[in-house]
């Protein structure tokens, strides 16, 4: 079957059930590049600014920090590297406060992913009770068995092609919702355990009284 004919026996609800298709694609595309940006690039400077720290170079780790700001946990390291005479305290709560700030960002589009995902099957479930209510509708009980039963019969399977849209949909999108949902996780993981270790060295170095922060540069 032609993609227009399919388009056009799934009824009205593929009109919505399309929409939802191209917005999930576009965000989808959004996301894939924001993931592999990240994951491409935030190990290895994050181990960057953790060495220029272990070996006192504050300065060189916030210069690092600032020349990747498109990453989230170069945010988080700065807004807490960036303190004056913070106590370990300040430190630790900065960091835990800008990264509850970059959470949004992390989690972007999953709203609109579990909307899709829950309505595009119910879509396709309500394109198959209208098309069953017009194949039923065009029926003639006095003509069972004759030319308008085969019609019906051929408008209830085409009738369920709505359906079937609408589980693609749903399940296209759910596959990759929860892959993007799993590498927020990983990300949070790789946040709380990088910045558990800024936050232990920022601490020692304190607590010798050593300078943990840089000045203004």
């Amino acid at each position: 079957m032609a993609i227009n004919n399919i388009f056009t026996a799934g009824g009205v609800v593929m009109l919505p059930l399309l929409g939802f298709s191209v917005l999930a694609v576009a965000l989808i595309i959004e996301r894939m590049r924001f993931w592999v940006i990240l994951v491409s690039r935030q190990r290895r400077m994050v181990q960057e600014v953790l060495n220029f720290y272990r070996l006192n170079n504050v300065v060189s780790a916030i210069e690092t920090l600032r020349q990747n700001t498109n990453l989230p946990i170069a945010r988080i390291f700065l807004a807490a590297l960036e303190l004056e005479e913070a106590t370990p305290e300040d430190f630790r709560l900065a960091l835990e406060t800008a990264a509850q700030a970059e959470i949004p960002l992390l989690k972007r589009f999953q709203n609109i992913f579990d909307t899709i995902i829950s309505l595009a099957p119910l879509l396709g479930l309500l394109g198959t009770v209208l098309g069953l209510i017009a194949s039923f509708a065009s029926l003639n009980i006095g003509d069972v068995g004759g030319s308008q039963t085969a019609g019906v019969t051929s408008g209830i399977s085409e009738a369920l092609i709505s359906t079937a849209s609408g589980l693609v949909v749903a399940i296209f999108t759910l596959l990759f919702a929860n892959t993007f949902r799993g590498l927020y996780q990983r990300q949070i993981a790789m946040i709380q355990e990088n910045g558990g270790q800024l936050e232990l060295l920022y601490r020692r170095r304190y607590e010798r009284g050593e300078k943990p922060y840089a000045p203004s540069i």
